[in-house]
């Protein structure tokens, strides 16, 4: 009975620990963290990549007959299988916008914080870039290839009408 109560007494005795609930201010905008984006988006890069490459090294070559002409010629009958109105633009396009969305929230932190206690409305944004030289490169490839295909778009489908 007396060990009961002294229990009890060290109990009531204890100091709760202050906990600081600014981390609940802080929105975290990494779905991951950078690394594991750098992994993801190579491989959501190498598809498209490996696709530009081909036809680079095919234009390059002038059509001469090899490796490249070869996987140019796949790519080219992949137009008339139905699925590729779908599959292509996917590979293509999405792939290189999620690998630059993935890493740039890999490297991007936000911060809301109060900035007066007494003042409860007045709050501060505080955003934060690390600087991981493998996410900022993925990053810039990923917008080299969303340019390139933007710029093809726009120019393939660019068309001039003769004044009559």
């Amino acid at each position: 009975m007396n060990d009961h109560d002294e229990f009890l007494k060290q109990m009531e005795n204890l100091q709760v620990p202050n906990v600081n609930p600014s981390h609940q201010n802080a929105i975290k905008m990494a779905i991951m963290n950078a690394d594991r984006s750098v992994k993801l988006g190579v491989w959501l890069i190498i598809i498209p990549a490996f696709f530009f490459a081909c036809v680079g090294v095919y234009y390059y070559s002038h059509g001469a007959n090899n490796w490249f002409a070869a996987m140019f010629s796949l790519l080219m009958g992949l137009d008339w299988v139905p699925l590729s109105d779908y599959v292509i633009p996917v590979l293509i396009f999405v792939l290189p916008l999620a690998c630059l969305i993935i890493n740039v929230l890999g490297i991007l932190h936000i911060q809301v914080q109060k900035v007066d206690e007494h003042r409860s409305r007045v709050k501060e944004l505080s955003i934060t870039i690390k600087i991981k030289p493998l996410n900022i490169i993925l990053i810039a490839i990923s917008i080299l290839i969303l340019c390139g295909v933007m710029g093809f778009v726009m120019t393939e489908n660019i068309s001039v009408s003769k004044i009559k």
